[in-house]
Order: C-alpha cells, then sequence, then structure tokens
C-alpha cells in the first residue's frame, strides 16, 4: 500500500472506530444488534487464540467464484447448533443466527473481511471490515464505504462497499449470501470452472450439509445425484456458472430492469442450461452498444461475437456501461476471453 494510501486508511480507522462506538451506544438504547465495532468481536476467531478461525465456523469454496479484481478469498459460514437451513422454497431460509464472513487478500495482505449476519427473522445485518497495514486488527468501515483502501493495480484501487452497495448485490426483500446455494457447494465440481478454486477436505458442501443434517427437507435426490448445470457442453457449463454467479443476483427475471433479459438464476441453469443459453442469444438489449445501428443490440451475437452487449460490457470499466456494475474496477480478461470463444465456436450458426 502506498504511503498516501496508508494514511488515508489509519485516518478512516480512527473515524470507523468513533462511528462504531456511536452505534453501540445507539444499540444500548434498544435500536436492536448492530454491528460489532471490530472484526474480533463478530465470532469470526477463537477468543482463546486471536487470529484462529473458531472452531464452529466451517469454510466452503463455491464453485463458481465472483470476479473481485483477483482477490484471494476465503470464506466461512456459522449455523447455530441444532439449527438447520429450510429448504422448502425456491431460495434457502437461513435461521437466525446464521453468520457468513468473507475475507479479501490483495497483493499478499489482508485487506478487507465482510460480514452477513441474520440477526432476526426480520433483519440481516451486513458490514465491511477494513484491516489495518499490519493486518493485526480490522474495524468496521464506515456507512459510505471506503473509495480507495488498497491499490490493485497502477492506479486502480480496491473499494470496500457501501451499505447501500451491499444491499444492491444481497437484496432487501429477499436477503442472502451469493454464493451458498446447492448449485455452488455440490460435489460435481466444474474443472472448467473460470477462476475455480480447489476444494479442500475440510470445506463444507452440500453432501455435508445433508449428512449433518443441517438441511431440512433433507434433499435426498440432490444428494443422490450431486447438483449440475444441464449441458453436455463443458463450455457452456463453465461459462453459464460463471454468469450465474456474477451476473444472476440482478437478473433473475424480477420485475424491474432484470425482467427484460432471461433469468440466470441457478435453478434455471439446473432445469436446462441449454436452453438458458439460447435464450440470450439474439435477445435484444436494453443497453445500446456504441457503434451499432440503433435497436440492433443484442445481448449474444455468434455472427459478430465482438459485439454481443455482454461482451462489450464485461469489457469496460466504465461506471456507465460495465457489468458488473459494482465491486469491481479490472476487466476479467480471462472471463471475457472463455466467453468470446464460446461465443463463436459453441453459439455460432452452422456454414
Amino acid at each position: 500500500m502506498g504511503g498516501r494510501v496508508g494514511v488515508a486508511v489509519a485516518a478512516l480507522l480512527m473515524a470507523a472506530g468513533l462511528q462504531t462506538s456511536q452505534r453501540a451506544a445507539a444499540s444500548s438504547s434498544g435500536d436492536g444488534p448492530v454491528a460489532p465495532r471490530r472484526l474480533a468481536e463478530t465470532g469470526l476467531y477463537d477468543p482463546q487464540r486471536p487470529g484462529v478461525v473458531a472452531s464452529g465456523n466451517r469454510p466452503f469454496s463455491p464453485q463458481y467464484p465472483l470476479w473481485s479484481d483477483g482477490a484471494v478469498k476465503a470464506r466461512w459460514v456459522y449455523l447455530p447448533p441444532g439449527a438447520a437451513i429450510d429448504a422448502a422454497g425456491a431460495d434457502w431460509a437461513f435461521p437466525v443466527g446464521t453468520r457468513f464472513w468473507k475475507e479479501f487478500r490483495i497483493n499478499g495482505r489482508k485487506v478487507e473481511t465482510r460480514l452477513l449476519w441474520r440477526a432476526s427473522m426480520a433483519r440481516w445485518i451486513m458490514a465491511s471490515y477494513i484491516w489495518n497495514e499490519e493486518g493485526t486488527d480490522a474495524v468496521l468501515a464506515p456507512e459510505e464505504g471506503v473509495p480507495a483502501a488498497a491499490e490493485i493495480a497502477a492506479g486502480r484501487q480496491h473499494a470496500i462497499p457501501s451499505g447501500a452497495e451491499c444491499a444492491a448485490c444481497h437484496g432487501t426483500a429477499r436477503v442472502g449470501p451469493l454464493g451458498f446455494n446447492p448449485l455452488q457447494l455440490s460435489t460435481d465440481r466444474d474443472p472448467n470452472a473460470i477462476h475455480g478454486e480447489p476444494l479442500a477436505p475440510d470445506m463444507l458442501t452440500l453432501k455435508t450439509l445433508v449428512d449433518e443434517g443441517r438441511i431440512l427437507p433433507a434433499p435426498a435426490l440432490l444428494e443422490a445425484s450431486p447438483p449440475r448445470i444441464a449441458t453436455a457442453n463443458p463450455r457452456t457449463r463453465a461459462v453459464l456458472g460463471y454468469l450465474s454467479t456474477n451476473c444472476g443476483s440482478c437478473h433473475d427475471g424480477s420485475d424491474g430492469i432484470s425482467a427484460r433479459t432471461p433469468s440466470l438464476r441457478y435453478g434455471d441453469l439446473l432445469d436446462d442450461g441449454d436452453a438458458v443459453a439460447r435464450s440470450l442469444v439474439g435477445h435484444a438489449s436494453s443497453w445500446q452498444v456504441p457503434g451499432r445501428p440503433e435497436g440492433s443490440s443484442v445481448l449474444l451475437d455468434p455472427e459478430s461475437p465482438e459485439w454481443s452487449a455482454v461482451l462489450v460490457r464485461m469489457r469496460s470499466r466504465r461506471p456507465s456501461s460495465q457489468m458488473p456494475p459494482l465491486g469491481t474496477v479490472i476487466r476479467d480478461q480471462e472471463a471475457v476471453d472463455a466467453i468470446a470463444e464460446w461465443i463463436a465456436t459453441d453459439l455460432a450458426p452452422p456454414r
């Protein structure tokens, strides 16, 4: 971290300490639970061994990770003893007391750890903790976020999100984690997943949750046949997995702007991934691709892959046009190349 950025972060750490003290006072006056002042107070670490993750917090790794400018991430979940995930509906419902943590390392050092905590039936708490340069302490970031927490590359800074930005991704009406669902935790891991991470022996999987009785009703069919994107094409499987993670939380077929595009929710991919892929081809884009005739922009264009709106927006890092719109300042070139090849090779019409 550069000197000026380091001084700025130190000042923010001091300001965050004051802010969280004020929030704690508000909580004691009856406003309900708030995010603790320090990461060490969230329950992530063993109180007897500072810096060591508590044994009740289980590591996991989604098979299709979210692109975060190349940051190295670690994730843990805590499920209250005796409690289970309610899998009766279309989305998992987590018991009160559930906590998720996600740690970001950039250029070899811890920069940020995020907390998603189900504090009550009606309320999830979302918080980000910013680490000091020595990696010895992390305190609650300001509500407005931190625009320049660490340098990722020359002229590019990692931003810690504001509360509004957290809600934009994790939802307000239907709140929940983004990388913890049957497809992400399936033991049928995609060997071609873009930015795929290794599955360590101690990591939580769908099978682990079923075996331990932590999902009710127990999805016997999912256990017998681990969830997998329904396609025989390895490239289609990898690309749809990537799009589901990086785009599906917004483009889920619900009302609003997302309703203008086909749904990329994981459930649709499990039903028929090939149908989802076909629905993207030639689908009119509400965003106009620069340089193309008005009204001619489509999501995927096998005839001219480079003009596909999906690819153009993935390549862009202008706030007005980039996709995803939040959480990234560096183009994901590996994904751009993989999706461009998929469009040109697997979706191209027969000649």
